[in-house]
């Protein structure tokens, strides 16, 4: 992609289901656990490379023992630095103990991070908060065992200052709004409500507080405790926890926004935000690793018993295609076959920008995760191409020569690679004239391959701010002097904010909205912005129910080309002498080529949540009134 879109995050859950000796006979490691976990989230530091953590629980540890143990970093490489703690500790302590080494009790007994149950947690810290504060899993400590409650979370929540009232509705006196101590606290809220209760039943059967402690984690409902917990969240969530004593769970929201996949034998169950990522590091099958239902939980308790509970009513499933346009990795089968086909899809308007000239067209891509769509654009070209040389031969077939026929047959598709991406640049310079020069040269060009009478076909995964298309890959594009540029999206027009995770959060930053604005002034029509205003203005103390995303109104008086054609315009700077043409994804080819993830609110304003059409409304009256302020 060439715009810097950021996701929020990635998660990793692992219970191991056999003693740890059984690991050591088997697998060489008592550790097996922590270096599972290690590939678990090293496989997907794609979704975040701003800070990392891990966390780990010891079962049926004796009153004293540490059966805690968290690392956090958001160091320049944390999946990395947090590992190298992990192993220098445990090098250590065997060096220091030699009587460890090969035995596995006392490992557990005084070696860290060893356990039976694993949390990781990789983020990208899209609200500009990188500090270590801000890395998951968040921990809420207590003296008694199964009050411990440790969170990690691929979320965003459209209603955190609602869930904080809530909080203080309780009694409570939340040190922060950060939603992810919004969540955690409301689970503990909860959680410690559930205890008290089943203490109060245990005492009446008489139990001491010492027996009550082992039988209230054996009957503790953690379905129960997410209902309760769960039942206000506005947002798109796989949230995963851990409590002390060794329950686990990851819920899902019930619009299946944000992904989730398990997998389960008789050694493990694993949790992780993308399917390959399981297949790979327990190296099972693709149709050994399921999906986790929408509105439904995956809980594990101490005893290893296993169940998908249904915790909220699922809603229309709208799971978020940015996850197979670009965030999650083109190595799961389902969506390497949809990117090709969302390049296929938009082959029609690419042959009608070139007037079907294939032999004059070079076909490239951006680098590097635009390469699966390509291969798809390529194929229907190469159909394409076909179909022309059958036409040409069948025209000719009357005065075919062979010379002739091998000149036909010989006519090839023309790949290459063109644009080629630095090492990031780092615009160290404050001052815009030298800032905007660095930027312009974060992608090179491959000079010699395009004649001036060449097509240029460019494809990209998405066009979000344009801000690298128009300051580098344009312009760099531009010196190799092509007849004419064409820019394709395999992603439609991006038109609305993201508030479920991604880093889409202010309505002036898309090129599609800075271009529908310059089409309501060049057709007198920017009233429409004023009325736009007004009635988001009056919508401001209804409830989320009753709110309407009135922002769709600004698109409406204009047609997608229209609108493309305008970004074009924008895109191209006075001194590009090249036509420049952009084609997005429609919306209909979204839907066909990822049929099972319709969530498009980016691309439509059709949230599936009360609670993003609140957001879509704020961030336009934050526009409207200048104000830098996020929606969410």
């Amino acid at each position: 992609m060439s715009d810097a879109l950021k996701h929020e995050c990635g998660i990793a859950l692992i219970r191991l289901l056999k003693p740890l000796e059984y690991y050591k006979e088997k697998y060489g490691t008592a550790f097996y656990g922590v270096n599972k976990m290690y590939l678990l989230m090293e496989k997907q530091h794609n979704r975040g490379q701003d800070g990392a953590g891990f966390a780990s629980i010891k079962l049926n540890t004796a009153p004293g023992d540490r059966y805690i143990s968290r690392l956090r970093s958001n160091a320049a490489q944390p999946i990395q630095d947090i590992f190298n703690q992990i192993n220098e500790r445990i090098n250590q302590e065997i060096t220091e103990n030699p009587e460890y080494a090969n035995d596995v009790a006392l490992q557990k007994k005084h070696i860290p991070y060893i356990g039976e149950l694993f949390l990781g947690h990789v983020r990208y810290g899209t609200f500009g908060k990188n500090s270590i504060e801000s890395v998951h899993p968040f921990l809420r400590q207590n003296n008694w065992m199964h009050r411990n409650l440790i969170v990690a979370g691929n979320f965003n929540m459209t209603n955190v200052f609602q869930l904080f009232n809530n909080l203080v509705e309780l009694g409570q006196h939340p040190k922060e709004r950060a939603d992810t101590v919004t969540v955690m606290e409301k689970i503990g809220h909860f959680l410690d409500d559930e205890v008290r209760k089943l203490y109060k039943k245990l005492k009446k059967e008489g139990f001491t507080k010492v027996e009550a402690s082992p039988v209230i984690a054996e009957r503790l409902n953690v379905a129960k405790i997410l209902r309760k917990s769960a039942k206000n969240w506005d947002g798109g969530y796989a949230m995963a926890g851990l409590l002390g004593h060794g329950d686990s769970f990851v819920l899902r929201d019930p619009a299946g926004i944000r992904p989730a996949y398990y997998y389960k034998d008789d050694e493990v169950v694993v949790v992780a935000s993308e399917r390959p990522v399981i297949q790979t590091v327990f190296n099972v099958n693709f149709e050994d690793v399921q999906e986790l239902p929408p509105g439904h939980a995956i809980i594990t308790k101490k005893s290893g018993e296993v169940a998908i509970k249904q915790i909220l009513e699922p809603l229309e499933r709208k799971a978020c295609s940015f996850e197979r346009i670009y965030f999650s990795r083109g190595s799961d089968a389902e969506i390497y076959k949809e990117r090709k086909m969302l390049g296929r899809l938009l082959m029609p308007e690419v042959l009608k920008s070139i007037d079907h000239d294939t032999i004059n067209t070079v076909f490239s891509y951006i680098p590097n995760t635009a390469e699966t769509s390509f291969y798809g654009m390529v194929e229907a070209a190469q159909d394409e191409l076909n179909r022309q040389k059958n036409q040409t031969i069948l025209a000719e077939k009357e005065t075919l020569t062979d010379a002739r026929l091998q000149e036909i047959l010989e006519y090839k598709l023309r790949t290459e690679k063109i644009a080629i991406k630095d090492v990031k640049l780092r615009t160290f310079i404050t001052e815009d004239s030298s800032r905007d020069d660095l930027v312009a040269h974060v992608y090179d060009v491959t000079y010699g391959v395009v004649k001036q009478t060449d097509n240029l076909v460019i494809i990209d995964d998405s066009i979000v701010r344009g801000t690298t298309l128009k300051k580098s890959i344009i312009k760099m594009l531009d010196r190799l002097n092509p007849k004419q540029l064409v820019v394709v999206s395999s992603a439609p027009q991006i038109r609305f904010p993201d508030c479920y995770g991604i880093d889409m959060a202010r309505l002036e930053d898309l090129v599609a909205f800075r271009a529908t604005l310059e089409l309501l002034k060049d057709n007198n029509q920017y009233h429409i912005v004023d009325e736009v205003y007004e009635k988001c203005k009056k919508q401001v103390d209804l409830d989320d129910v009753d709110v309407q995303n009135f922002v769709k109104e600004i698109y409406e008086p204009f047609t997608d080309q229209q609108i493309s054609d305008k970004i074009s315009e924008l895109l191209s700077e006075p001194e590009v002498k090249t036509k420049v043409k952009i084609i997005y994804q429609t919306v209909d080819n979204l839907h066909k080529a990822c049929p099972k993830n319709l969530g498009d609110w980016y691309f439509t304003g059709d949230y599936p949540t009360f609670g993003g059409n609140r957001v879509v409304n704020r961030a336009f009256i934050n526009f409207y009134e200048g104000n830098k302020d996020r929606a969410y």
